[in-house]
């Protein structure tokens, strides 16, 4: 099994139950101060990790002006993408249709790994992007 696997299964599902609790959380505080308080504690939880890390005699945190820079392009994605899905909630979007909002993400991963990354473009790729696109227009009604 791939090194990295233990890690993508975690982190699918700490993202699944990210959403389940935004959907919770959205009937009963505002998407703006909703998502604030989703990524203050986010930063707590990595500044903990940090401090976990450095601890342990863990200090090796390489960082570099395009990785510093990607990272604070990666957050702004993070805070509005919150903020969308605390509005999806609020205007009634299902818990259900978050798989294949999430999905169309995912083709959009894909078709960036392809073009920008050069990673191979498989028929079973081109395939589950076309599906994932699909599947997001047939859950607005």
């Amino acid at each position: 099994m791939a090194e990295w696997f233990a890690c993508a299964v975690a982190a699918a599902l700490l993202y699944g139950l990210h959403q389940v609790f935004t959907k919770l959380a959205a009937p009963h505080i505002g998407d703006g101060l909703g998502g604030f308080t989703v990524e203050a504690s986010a930063t707590l939880t990595i500044g903990l990790y940090l401090a976990v890390l450095w601890l342990s005699g863990s200090r090796q945190q390489k960082v570099s002006p395009p990785g510093f820079v990607y990272s604070v392009l990666t957050g702004v994605c993070v805070g509005l993408g919150t903020i969308a899905f605390f509005l999806l909630f609020q205007k009634g979007g299902p818990l259900s249709a978050v798989p294949m909002v999430l999905a169309l993400g995912a083709a959009v991963m894909a078709l960036v790994g392809i073009v920008w990354f050069k990673e191979p473009a498989s028929p079973g790729r081109v395939l589950g992007i076309t599906l994932s696109i699909v599947g997001l227009f047939l859950l607005r009604k």
